[in-house]
């Protein structure tokens, strides 16, 4: 007699303490709030070590006066105003092999994370981004360190929050503050910051993410207060401000001149990226001709043309230029940012945005004086309206332009009257071009985004798993007579498929059509009724032979192709060639799903 057999129950793991804290951090929204803050502290010195470690290399490359910005240099050595560039381009062609092998991943934007990732991005392919920023920047380059700022700053965030076992919104929550802190923390602007994270990287204004959000950016600059002194990019108090009526209809001009600057430069950037493309040169090449290029322009206009351009700003807010020179260098500025992308180096729009609008306020300003009284207060408030409206119309983030103004001046007049501008700027770019900056670089890659609303979800959710695999399939050679007996009324079904021999898709036919009256006596062309031949076969009557779905695709592709077939149910295909039907879908069953799924994530974004 044998011993029965035991049972050997399955243990379940034990749960370590990371477990429980990331259980407890899961659920606890105070715990998460506290964590951004102290993240925001870590982004914060992050940004002002690299804008230092910049500054350096400017200083040391071009040879400026101690606390001198580039881009508001007075003279710089004509020489190194072209060797540097072409040096920085010639290290930036050639390392990129390297720097592909050493930080392997895919570079995500944060807006691009957020809107199909749910918040999701590669450390390798942001630290890739950030060397390759590094050494376009070092070399002087007309872009600026704002892309690597919230690079850094939003992967680090969404590391921790993917590390952590965080809800899908509460990951795209911690990439938002993570670049608003990076850019609160560059510009010395905590709303600005917070702004930024809300309009770009999140995409809507929630009270569920303000907190994160908002002390991420405030802590980011608190730290920086603490170790240095927080200087930010301009300042000009204006309290006192008194803005006459008048005024607002030359800002609302501004506005309209900002739109047309911001989508020539935006166009720009893709007609340099074709153009050098087809140069008949190694690829490695292409940033030091595009270095030559911009050294160019700054040896025969000014060395303003290189950099960011925050120190150009200051500068044109407290001095004054001539129309001429302020007009050539608008110019300059453009040709040189959108060869400086075009040509391979890497950077952002936001604070060339500003110095472009800077110049064409100061240029607005000169060209209003001739016909309006001009106070130098007045003056300075229409520098400021083009500097909002253009950045603005780049950037694609109205109220961060109105929020910075606002930090850098103390007065409300003043944003005001940048809020004139900015609306026009921003109208006139929306209608007129339909893109920002970074949602233009989505569409030119194929990636349909107009902005970092989380559509990720809906992408995820795929005919394949919402299909049912019971097809109702009929041979299409079946005479209509024939598959009435075997289909009556009463079976059910709303339709079936048709196949031919092989079980290829030929078509949707439907049961209510198979059993119209009068079917067995269908008119002739010319009127008089026939019977029905046995020959006819069920293909006659069959539809959207056409349409069909793909396992792979959304439910949002899935739900067009039915309104374009006018279909309530329709077969899954194996693919395109492969015309075998692998299961079906009905259109009310995936609205349903639909309905369902965007509650979901409505909740999840707002919060109950």
């Amino acid at each position: 007699m044998t011993a029965p057999a035991r049972k050997t129950a399955k243990k379940t793991p034990a749960r370590t303490s990371f477990d429980v804290f990331t259980g407890f951090l899961r659920e606890n929204k105070p715990a998460q709030i506290f964590l951004c803050a102290l993240m925001g502290v870590v982004v914060g010195m992050i940004t002002g070590g690299l804008h230092s470690f910049v500054s350096f290399l400017h200083h040391a490359a071009f040879m400026l006066p101690a606390h001198e910005h580039l881009s508001a240099a007075d003279h710089v050595a004509p020489w190194l105003l072209f060797t540097v560039p072409v040096a920085g381009g010639l290290l930036l062609g050639i390392s990129a092999p390297w720097l592909r092998k050493a930080f392997p991943g895919d570079i995500i934007d944060p807006i691009e994370a957020n809107a199909i990732y749910g918040g999701r991005m590669t450390v390798g392919g942001s630290l890739r981004l950030l060397m390759a920023t590094l050494i376009s920047n070092g070399s002087g380059i007309s872009v600026g360190m704002e892309a690597a700022y919230t690079q850094v700053g939003a992967c680090w965030m969404s590391w921790a929050g993917s590390k952590l076992q965080l809800r899908r919104s509460d990951v795209r929550i911690f990439v938002a503050a993570g670049a608003g802190a990076a850019i609160a923390a560059a510009y010395n602007a905590p709303l600005a910051g917070a702004f930024y994270g809300y309009e770009l990287v999140l995409g809507h204004y929630a009270i569920a993410a303000l907190p994160q959000v908002t002390l991420a950016a405030l802590f980011a600059v608190l730290v920086l207060h603490v170790f240095t002194a927080g200087t930010p990019i301009f300042s000009l108090p204006m309290q006192t401000l008194d803005i006459p009526v008048r005024d607002y209809v030359a800002f609302l001009i501004v506005g309209a001149a900002a739109s047309v600057v911001a989508i020539i430069v935006m166009k720009a950037v893709t007609g340099s990226e074709r153009v050098f493309s087809r140069l008949p040169v190694p690829e490695w090449l292409r940033p030091a001709i595009g270095g030559l290029l911009v050294g160019t322009l700054a040896f025969t206009l000014s060395p303003q043309v290189l950099g960011s351009g925050q120190g150009g700003i200051d500068e044109h807010l407290h001095n004054t230029w001539p129309l001429g020179f302020l007009f050539l260098l608008l110019l300059g500025k453009m040709a040189a940012s959108s060869l400086s992308i075009g040509s391979g180096f890497r950077g952002g729009l936001f604070s060339a945005s500003l110095f472009l609008g800077c110049l064409l306020g100061q240029i607005s300003a000169i060209i209003a004086s001739h016909f309006i009284p001009m106070s130098d207060t007045a003056f300075a408030t229409f520098i400021l309206a083009g500097t909002g409206s253009v950045a603005a119309a780049v950037v694609g983030a109205p109220m961060t332009m109105m929020m910075l103004v606002l930090e850098m001046t103390g007065s409300f007049p003043a944003m005001t009257a940048v809020l004139a501008g900015i609306l026009v700027s921003s109208t006139v770019t929306r209608y007129s071009f339909g893109y920002s900056f970074s949602t233009w670089r989505f569409h030119l890659k194929g990636i349909g985004i107009s902005g970092a609303r989380d559509v990720g979800w809906l992408r995820e959710l795929t005919v394949e798993k919402l299909m049912r695999s019971d097809a109702p399939t009929a041979p299409a050679a079946e005479t209509l007579a024939a598959l009435r007996e075997k289909l009556p009324l009463a079976s059910g079904l709303r339709n079936v498929f048709l196949v031919d021999d092989k079980g290829n898709y030929q078509g949707v036919l439907s049961i209510g059509d198979l059993h119209a009256p009068g079917r067995e006596t269908p008119a002739t062309e010319e009127g008089k009724p026939e019977t029905e031949t046995k020959e006819q076969d069920a293909l006659s009557l069959a539809k959207a032979k056409d349409s069909f779905l793909l396992p792979r695709q959304n439910l949002q592709d899935a739900l067009r192709v039915f309104a374009e077939a006018r279909q309530e149910e329709l077969p899954v295909l194996a693919g395109q060639r492969k015309r075998q039907i692998i299961g079906y879908a009905r259109e009310d069953q995936l609205l349903r799903r639909y309905s369902q799924e965007l509650e979901n994530n409505h909740m999840a974004q707002f919060g109950n």
